[in-house]
């Protein structure tokens, strides 16, 4: 039987449009800062990708300044400014802020000094969303654009992160959004591509894939594809309580992402399940793409309340608009079968 993905949170599927996008663009021969026609054709092609992402984000009129990923654009907007951020943003910002603003029970963060801190619209982990507060220094969206309505000239924010492979543009592309009249040094230096705030020649396929993923994805949400994820998701949550009821289901009282379940089995190790349903032919993780190699309990649950032994026994599960119900079903069936087996032999 085919293989079920159900990570997307880690990494969501290529679209037809960003493929099609990054074909289109092998094709084109210019540097984007030649003057000549074949620059001008490559520049063009970066300058319609800046205004999808721009028109899909809200940020008409703001500065887009694509960079590798959100990994660089938080160390763009975030070092060397003394924010403030919790212990439950991604490693990738959480490199850059002192962790001392206070998380509750239900991941939801109490911003003190909004100027001077860091927020997350949606945990990657466990899809709790957070209120963003007006003046926001910066905001990173990565999870939540394309699955929740949200709009950067209405946010507040003085910045914001994005990453392409996360609404299904190509890895390695992302993009710092900046409201325009902002003060920002630039960290790699070299050329002025970029408005001078990142150099170097620009990833013109990627970018060009990130903007056709960008315009497909608000396409998407405001069809309202999310609704009907949400509601699978909601399918996959009760099948596993109505039988494992001992199962705790992260941040089910707060506000999440419509696609994420973050659930712990006490007693049954996440990284034993991942690799359970992976034979089984179903992809799911056990946290963060980014530190879920790394065999300890996730920080962010811990910075909820739960003990080691407790976070590590969690998994998460991601959904995105190509899964059906059917498939839901069968990935419930089989986690159950082996939460069986599982009990049996702690009996």
């Amino acid at each position: 039987m085919d293989r079920v993905y159900l990570d997307y949170n880690a990494t969501a599927p290529l679209r037809t449009e960003a493929r099609a996008a990054m074909i289109a663009a092998m094709d084109l021969l210019g540097n984007p800062s030649s003057v000549h026609a074949e620059g001008r054709a490559a520049k063009g092609l970066v300058e319609r990708a800046r205004a999808q992402v721009a028109a899909a984000f809200g940020a008409e009129g703001a500065d887009v300044i694509f960079t590798s990923g959100a990994t660089e654009g938080a160390a763009l907007a975030c070092a060397g400014r003394g924010l403030s951020g919790a212990m439950i943003e991604h490693d990738a910002v959480g490199a850059w802020v002192s962790e001392d603003l206070a998380v509750d029970a239900a991941g939801r963060v109490t911003v003190v000094d909004p100027a001077h801190s860091v927020l997350q619209l949606a945990n990657s982990e466990t899809g709790v969303v957070q209120d963003l507060p007006e003046g926001l220094a910066v905001s990173d969206v990565t999870q939540g654009f394309g699955k929740l309505p949200v709009a950067f000239n209405w946010s507040g924010a003085e910045m914001a992160l994005v990453s392409a492979h996360k609404l299904g543009g190509p890895k390695g592309v992302g993009a710092l959004i900046i409201r325009r009249g902002t003060d920002l040094a630039a960290q790699i230096k070299g050329g002025g591509q970029e408005m001078g705030r990142r150099a170097g020649t620009e990833n013109v396929i990627g970018i060009a894939g990130f903007g056709a993923a960008a315009e497909a994805a608000a396409c998407d949400l405001a069809a309202g594809v999310w609704g009907r994820v949400e509601k699978l998701r909601n399918i996959l949550e009760s099948t596993i309580a109505a039988t494992a009821n001992e199962t705790i289901f992260v941040g089910k009282a707060a506000s999440r992402l419509p696609n994420t379940s973050c659930f712990i089995t006490p007693g049954w190790k996440g990284e034993t399940q991942v690799m359970a349903m992976d034979l089984a032919g179903f992809a799911i993780s056990a946290g963060s793409a980014c530190s879920s190699g790394k065999v300890r309990a996730s920080r962010v649950l811990r910075a909820m309340g739960y003990d080691d032994a407790h976070a590590s026994c969690a998994i998460r599960v991601s959904l995105g608009p190509d899964v059906t119900e059917d498939e839901i079903m069968r990935f419930a069936e089989s986690w159950l079968t082996r939460w069986k087996k599982h009990r049996a032999r702690m009996a």
